[in-house]
């Protein structure tokens, strides 16, 4: 969910030269070419258009050319893998080479984070932007009732809870980098 630390847990892989895709890019690509503003209305409405248009596995097919170009210069973390119907086209597409790593933390923490981010001048993805507590309830609720976002997370390989503080977040993903880097997976 939102806040939850996935920013966090995919930024460490892409520091031990994972190769990086965001599967919330392509939103924020056509924001950016319509000249919008990048906020939870004009993103939920181009996230829908998207998904009318390519079917509920919208961003898994969409980014899987990315997903196929990468694996090629290394192994991949991707960031933002949301519904049900985009678990099940790649790990159609990849099989047991893929592992989902679902984080958890509670709704208050979650949006107390969200809430607090900010925004650096250098990062243009807008993934860090600040979330206001109404924003991201609203997200969340649209998320687990459009998108069945509940069975990936209910499938997930691994499951990390980040309820503590960044440091004892880090020690619980540097433990896991070491299990999944082993197996040369898909993360």
């Amino acid at each position: 969910m939102p806040g939850a630390g996935k920013n966090v847990f995919s930024d460490y892989f892409a520091d031990k030269n994972y190769q990086f895709v965001r599967f919330g890019q392509i939103t924020l690509d056509i924001v950016k070419k319509k000249r919008l503003k990048p906020n939870e209305k004009n993103e939920r409405k181009i996230r829908e258009d998207v998904r009318k248009k390519y079917g509920m596995a919208a961003f898994a097919i969409l980014n899987y050319p990315k997903f196929c170009e990468l694996l090629k210069k290394g192994p991949v973390i991707a960031d933002g893998l949301y519904g049900w119907a985009e678990y099940k086209y790649l790990k159609k597409k990849f099989k047991n080479k893929m592992v989902v790593v679902a984080i958890y933390a509670p709704s208050k923490i979650r949006h107390a984070r969200l809430s607090q981010r900010k925004l650096s001048k250098n990062d243009t993805s807008l993934r860090n932007r600040p979330i206001t507590l109404n924003e991201s309830q609203k997200r969340d609720y649209a998320e687990i009732e459009n998108l069945d976002k509940g069975g990936t997370i209910a499938l997930a390989d691994y499951t990390l809870i980040n309820t503590k503080s960044k440091k004892h977040f880090l020690k619980q993903i540097a433990s896991l980098y070491k299990e999944i880097h082993s197996k040369k997976q898909i993360l």
